[in-house]
């Protein structure tokens, strides 16, 4: 309903301006073909060509435009178009490209129109224009299948994203080719390289398992980011952001252009802070990126340094169910069954949406990670292209917490003998530390001859990871020698894979696509873990993963496509060190088929995916005392649904972009642990519960995204975001009363842009999140024990901001 008021709202205001149009056609200079597919932008306003290369822009006012046209493999074109009382035509011509360009470097692992693969791409473009200075999901959000949360509520900190249902564990992710994914758990912390978005050139989002890559194995999508690539002419950027939350972000990027011919230098210098939605979820970001590169003929070289350093504190424990719904008889039972101090129980009592349950100054998480990589491409010959990249990230840092009523005994210290007393336990302070090195060589040649596309790829890479604990106070303490440890282990993975695509075209209609990958992995653990279990494994892993598929050309400006695909993975570090018995690995068999339209004025695509999973960890809604989700293998168990996505002109001021996402998410047998401890506490037995065809925890039926736009003026766009989600289970019993309840959140953003002869582009953006004050929670977990006839059954949540907003003020020199 209330979308339907606002889109009569934007209707009732429109009228018209003139109806004069802008037309042309886009050619290569030198051969004078047409360029079907280029990407042509005129102000706020952007299409492609069609197979003759031609384009059209109706309604267009009087007044002066920028029109700007891009197509890979050539250099983009940009001039200033005025507009009188009639119509305009140009003719574009656009000059190959005679230098190696910086999308060699992604090409191997990524999808085009002739992969039958499930895809999303999105330009520089479409990324400054979501990019406000929260963390890179956010700027996804509105992407198919795809689920954003916050753990402070308001999109800077610690968040996560989820795509078809699956978690950061099972999302492959890339920068540059070389893998993201932290090596242990699996899984991408945005916070540690804040604002990477604003050196990200494009981005493409694969779901399901894609096509091979670099790095872990894809159980849900792939997220491939290409930093910023080579500008023409020198640059320079400055954005301020601020918002709800005291939220601001400082941005200042440079670069020199084209120097004599060959090289080309960027930079840019982030700060990023913000209170949080959530009661002390402040974040304190810091980042960095710095790029050179020589450009020649046949060769390309490039060094790249990015990396951030944040401050956050925690809020990751998230809300108390009784306390999200003020429900005061639940609140005296959670600080019964916890344990709490008198100061946390009255903090639970005070409560509220933006309750957090830590409450010592500095319980912060303290991370720097700096990432190094070097890139060549060269043209070996005129139909072979080969790439090597080498890189290095370093990361250390620790989270500190104030812990009251600790034994000493937990932390291999001996009792405290004061007098005739003995002192056992003590209120302390500790800092968990990571300090870790990630190492290795990416390569890839690709071979063009006629119809065939040779694609020949690899990556060995190693992990080294020094986990380990401090006491840095105590309020009583035996004597601590300096750098005492009271727990210290090691990880070390060694990580290796390669694969062999081919693509074919049997004639102009039909391409077949092949795609092989083999990966080994080996995997120890060998210390003393954080509980003063001794930690000895050693785990070796093989995986052939293939693929196939088609892609065939109706010639009616639609095609259909269908793959099958099977990908294999390893467990992650906490399913070692904390599952009761051995975990087993994943396998995935996926199944894509779909069809897509597009013309100039509708696309429409509609997918469907069947994923078949052999021993799939699913999360079984507890943590760990580090707040990592805890998994257990299910022997059978399967992801089904269809993807809908469609844009549409709808006149020549209103356009729609939707998507939405319907499935089944379901485990055939899931067998539910729960510890009973007995009336004297004294020992404990697993009870077992038995689910039958029950839903997958945190994987939503329905997902659905909304953008209408719509442009009054010549530079000035209004967007409704809409975003709907289903409801989610915290684990997998499909139990009503372990679920996060569905949500529908809408943002409005305005944006004004201005070009001048000085400064290029003045873009101001203001934007409301959650314009109806939705109530709701994107993320939560669920635990629950009992001891005789008493039993604890306790829901926790992670409530996002209500309404708040960002506005950006981003000048281009």
């Amino acid at each position: 309903m209330r979308l339907s008021i606002l889109t009569v709202m934007l209707l009732s205001i429109m009228h018209a301006y003139g109806q004069n149009s802008v037309t042309g056609r886009v050619t290569d200079k030198e051969t004078n073909e047409v360029l079907p597919g280029a990407t042509v932008r005129l102000s706020n306003r952007a299409t492609a060509t069609a197979s003759d290369g031609t384009f059209s822009f109706k309604g267009v006012t009087k007044g002066k435009y920028y029109l700007k046209v891009t197509f890979v493999g050539y250099e983009s074109q940009e001039q200033m178009l005025i507009v009188g009382d009639g119509d305009v035509n140009v003719e574009i011509s656009l000059n190959e490209e005679t230098l190696v360009t910086d999308e060699v470097v992604v090409s191997s692992t990524r999808a085009n129109e002739d992969t039958p693969t499930t895809y999303s791409n999105l330009s520089k473009e479409d990324i400054e224009e979501n990019n406000l200075g929260q963390d890179l999901p956010y700027v996804l959000n509105m992407t198919p299948s795809l689920v954003t949360t916050s753990d402070a509520g308001a999109g800077v900190g610690y968040t996560g994203l989820r795509i078809r249902g699956s978690d950061a564990t099972r999302i492959n992710v890339t920068i540059n080719g070389v893998p993201l994914n932290d090596s242990e758990s699996q899984g991408v912390f945005w916070v540690d390289i804040p604002d990477i978005a604003s050196s990200t050139q494009s981005i493409q989002v694969q779901r399901g398992v894609g096509t091979s890559t670099n790095g872990g194995g894809a159980f849900g999508g792939t997220i491939n980011l290409q930093t910023n690539s080579r500008e023409m002419k020198p640059y320079a950027e400055l954005i301020n952001s601020v918002g709800s939350y005291d939220t601001w972000r400082h941005t200042l990027g440079f670069g020199t252009g084209l120097i004599k011919d060959h090289w080309s230098f960027d930079g840019r210098l982030s700060k990023i802070n913000s209170d949080g939605y959530i009661d002390r979820a402040k974040s304190d970001l810091d980042s960095y990126y710095l790029s050179g590169g020589y450009y020649g003929e046949k060769t390309m070289v490039k060094a790249i340094m990015f990396g951030g350093k944040e401050r956050t504190y925690q809020s990751w424990y998230g809300t108390p169910q009784a306390v999200l719904e003020n429900d005061r008889e639940g609140i005296e039972e959670v600080i019964a069954n916890n344990g709490v101090t008198e100061e946390e129980a009255e903090n639970l009592r005070e409560g509220g949406r933006t309750f957090n349950w830590y409450l010592y100054d500095d319980q912060v998480d303290d991370y720097k990670q700096d990432h190094y990589q070097l890139h060549v491409s060269q043209s070996i010959l005129p139909n072979l292209v080969g790439n090597v990249s080498l890189h290095y990230t370093y990361g250390r840092g620790y989270y500190e917490e104030y812990k009251s009523g600790e034994n000493f005994t937990s932390y291999a210290l001996p009792t405290l003998q004061i007098g005739d007393s003995v002192i056992s336990s003590t209120d302390l302070v500790r800092r968990r530390w990571l300090d870790n090195d990630f190492y290795g060589a990416t390569t890839s040649f690709e071979y063009v001859a006629g119809n065939l596309t040779l694609n020949l790829g690899g990556a060995y890479n190693e992990y080294r990871g020094d986990h380990f604990g401090e006491v840095i106070w105590a309020e009583f303490a035996p004597t601590i020698p300096n750098d005492y440890r009271y727990y210290d282990n090691d990880g070390v993975k060694k990580d290796g894979n390669v694969y062999l695509k081919a693509n074919y075209a049997f004639d102009e209609s039909l391409h077949a696509f092949v795609d092989v990958q083999y990966r080994s992995v080996n995997y120890e653990i060998e210390g003393i873990d954080n509980d003063l279990r001794t930690l000895d494994m050693d785990n070796n892993y093989n995986f052939f993963n293939p693929k196939l598929g088609f892609v065939y050309d109706l010639k009616n400006r639609s095609k259909v496509y269908a793959s099958y695909s099977v990908a294999n993975r390893e467990p992650v570090r906490t399913d070692f060190v904390d599952s009761p018995s051995t975990p087993k690995h994943e396998t995935l068999y996926d199944l894509e088929a779909g069809y897509k339209y597009e013309s100039s004025d509708y696309q429409f695509s509609a997918n469907y995916y069947y994923m078949d999973y052999s021993n799939q960890l699913v999360l079984t809604g507890a943590l760990n005392d580090v707040g990592s989700s805890l998994r257990t293998n299910v022997e059978d168990s399967y992801r089904m649904g269809v993807e809908l996505v469609g844009s549409a002109r709808l006149t020549n001021k209103l356009y729609w972009q939707l998507n939405a996402t319907f499935s089944r998410n379901k485990i055939s047998n899931f067998t539910e642990v729960f510890y009973d401890y007995g009336s004297n506490w004294d020992q404990y037995n697993e009870v077992q519960v038995e689910h039958e065809d029950s839903d997958i925890a945190f994987s939503p039926n329905v997902i659905a995204g909304s953008q209408l736009s719509f442009l009054p003026l010549r530079d000035v766009k209004l967007s409704l975001l809409s975003k709907y989600v289903g409801k989610q289970y915290l684990d997998n019993t499909s139990n009503d009363n372990r679920s996060i309840d569905a949500y529908f959140v809408n943002d409005l953003r305005a944006t004004y842009t201005v070009r001048t002869d000085f400064i290029k582009e003045i873009n101001f953006t203001f934007q409301v999140n959650n314009i109806f004050e939705e109530l709701y929670s994107s993320n939560g977990y669920t635990f629950g024990y009992a001891a005789g006839d008493y039993e604890v059954r306790e829901n926790y949540y992670y409530p996002q901001a209500t309404r708040n907003f960002m506005a950006s003020l981003s000048l281009k020199f």
